[in-house]
């Protein structure tokens, strides 16, 4: 047994769709690097720059980006990338870290508005991810990206998925013009409630059109069109809908977004349920089957009396990533700054993501 990072990523590189079909080469990303940035590529799909773009920083630059704020974001290139999965390994074993869930980079926007282009995107990502496990003898875990506009190609790769390392199937809170309690997604979840996975649903957005109408007048994303808002809705929606009541062995986390936001659902909840002879569960998220990764900075003491107990928090580094979320000694972290019990500790690092993505 050892601590589970709950929230890591793999970085997709030319490598990645190397793992597509010959039938489908078509369908390829290409990388465009602008002239004026040193730091970024992006992936032209369909003929548009779609999905999150490629870090493309080096260690040194990371070094320097994380003495200045005071956490570390520093990694290798080749280990983000899973170029070099022995050197990923190492870094792991030097931050304690038993196993890294990984979760995708490029995926977390929505990348196609076509079943075709996704099905094969997807299909080459998941192969390439069950390399990577048997390549790691099982250290990286994989959360599956499906090609969920098309559910009989998706259930299909789900079967893939489970026989090759995966744990759980990464969603996003919107998935184009659906959210996830949309009854388009109920034959997934009872897939996966039968084969014990869970559904990761990360800070992400599938929906182009809420992206570009979000959007800053320069550009630029913030808090409100950066996905963090986009799981806040998704958590009251799930509950408020009786998802949870519908597949009652099914597991939904919710992933770097931190978790101060929870008792503001909790309390939302209750105003609208709360009855003199009905009122909510004080252990609401655990019956739910809801997990939550928290950062350093959430107040975990008040967040367990309060409203999450002691079985429902994880947390995360967020690995290949160099953002605010980022912090690749945040296990360590907690431990050491926390204001919590050794066996908290345990729990929130080892035992809650061990029991949500179903590691043994």
């Amino acid at each position: 047994m050892g601590w589970i990072d709950a929230d890591a990523h793999v970085v997709e590189s030319p490598l990645t769709w190397d793992y597509l079909t010959p039938a489908e080469k078509k369908f390829r990303p290409q990388l465009f690097k602008p002239e004026d940035d040193n730091q970024k590529a992006h992936w032209v799909i369909d003929g548009k720059i779609r999905g999150l773009f490629r870090f493309t920083f080096s260690k040194a630059d990371l070094d320097k980006k994380s003495a200045e704020i005071g956490r570390d974001m520093a990694t290798d290139m080749a280990a983000r990338d899973l170029a070099d999965v022995s050197a990923r390994i190492k870094h792991m074993d030097e931050l304690g870290i038993d196993i890294q869930v990984l979760y995708t980079s490029i995926f977390l926007d929505q990348v196609t508005e076509r079943a075709d282009t996704e099905v094969a995107l997807c299909g080459a990502y998941n192969r390439w991810l069950a390399d990577v496990w048997k390549q790691s003898k099982g250290r990286l875990r994989w959360m599956a990206n499906l090609p969920l506009l098309s559910m009989p190609d998706a259930l299909d790769q789900l079967k893939f998925a489970k026989e090759n390392g995966a744990c759980g199937i990464f969603m996003r809170p919107l998935e184009g013009t659906r959210q996830i309690s949309d009854p388009y997604f109920f034959p997934l979840y009872e897939r996966a409630e039968k084969t014990n996975f869970c559904i990761g649903l990360h800070q992400s957005n599938g929906s182009a059109a809420a992206v570009d109408m979000m959007v800053n007048p320069d550009g630029s994303r913030d808090f409100f069109n950066q996905y963090r808002i986009f799981n806040v809705g998704a958590m009251f929606r799930l509950i408020n809908c009786g998802i949870p009541q519908k597949f009652p062995k099914l597991r939904f986390g919710f992933i770097e977004t931190a978790a101060t936001w929870v008792p503001w659902v909790i309390y939302e909840l209750r105003r609208r349920w709360d009855k003199v002879d009905s009122k909510l569960p004080e252990d609401l998220l655990e019956r739910c089957g809801i997990f939550v990764t928290c950062q350093i900075g959430d107040d975990v003491p008040y967040l367990i009396k309060t409203c999450m107990g002691e079985n429902t928090l994880m947390i995360g580094t967020d690995y290949g990533h160099a953002d605010s979320s980022t912090e690749l000694d945040a296990l360590t972290t907690l431990k050491d700054s926390g204001g919590i019990s050794a066996e908290i500790h345990k729990k929130i690092v080892e035992d809650n993501p061990r029991a949500f993505y179903g590691l043994a």
